[in-house]
C-alpha cells in the first residue's frame, strides 16, 4: 500500500471517525473493539461514529521549543479538548495566538497538512482545532 493511500484510509485522521458503544452509549475516539466501560458485554457491539469535531478546552500548553519537523510552527498550543459527544482528544489549535486561548474556550475541527515525507514526499493531513465565539 502507498503512503498516500495508508494516510486517505485512517478514518480517525480525516473524519474524527471513531466508534459507539451499543451497550451504553459512550461514544470513544480513536475506535475501540471494546468498550472499556461495558467491557465483554460490548464485543461485537461497537458501531463507527461521526464525531462533531466540536469541543470545549479543558487544559492546554503553548509549545516554544517543538520536535525539528515542527519548529518552524513555534511557539504553537496544544490542547486537551473535551468533544461535545463525551470522549477527550488532544490537538493543536490553530489560527490565533496563545494569549487568545483559555480554559472553557470552545473550538470546532479544522482539517489541515500535518506534514510531508521528505522535501518532495507524500503531502499528508488531519485534524486540527480553531477557536469559534
Amino acid at each position: 500500500m502507498s503512503v498516500a493511500r495508508f494516510w486517505r484510509k485512517q478514518d480517525q485522521r480525516y473524519n474524527l471517525m471513531g466508534t459507539e458503544c451499543q451497550v451504553c452509549g459512550r461514544k470513544f475516539f480513536p475506535n475501540k473493539s471494546m468498550c472499556p466501560v461495558c467491557h465483554r458485554k460490548s464485543i461485537g457491539k461497537m458501531n463507527k461514529y461521526q464525531f462533531s469535531g466540536n469541543g470545549i478546552v479543558e487544559s492546554y500548553t503553548v509549545v516554544h521549543a517543538g520536535m525539528p519537523q515542527y519548529r518552524s510552527q513555534v511557539p504553537y498550543i496544544l490542547a486537551y479538548i473535551l468533544l461535545e459527544e463525551g470522549d477527550h482528544i488532544l490537538g493543536q489549535i490553530v489560527d490565533c495566538d496563545p494569549e487568545d486561548v483559555d480554559i472553557g474556550k470552545k473550538v470546532e475541527m479544522v482539517f489541515r497538512k500535518l506534514g510531508q515525507e521528505g522535501r518532495s514526499g507524500t503531502i499528508y493531513y488531519g485534524y486540527k482545532f480553531r477557536t469559534i465565539l
